[in-house]
């Protein structure tokens, strides 16, 4: 079930990763980087939204790519989810 899943969802996927792929490389890191600048700077439930979505991305990226990663790599990446998800629930409670 798992794999037939995952093959659903890589599928799916195909035709965004094909679009990111044909943009010049500095497209999605200054994608991200707005929204993750914007996140921050802008705070409260529109920056947990802002920073929400770049952690859906990031966490995309991480799924699509997991069974080709390393352990090592594995932790890193899954070490980035979770800072970007704390920092977007941060955004939502700050604290005064």
């Amino acid at each position: 079930m798992s794999t037939s899943m995952r093959t659903s969802i890589e599928r799916a996927s195909l035709p965004a990763l094909t679009r990111l792929s044909s943009l010049p490389r500095v497209v999605p890191f200054l994608s991200m980087l707005v929204l993750l600048v914007a996140g921050a700077l802008v705070g409260g439930p529109i920056g947990f939204v802002l920073m929400g979505l770049a952690t859906l991305a990031v966490a995309w990226l991480l799924y699509l790519s997991w069974p080709r990663l390393t352990s090592s790599e594995r932790m890193m990446r899954g070490a980035v989810v979770l800072l970007a998800a704390a920092l977007a629930v941060v955004q939502l409670f700050p604290q005064t």
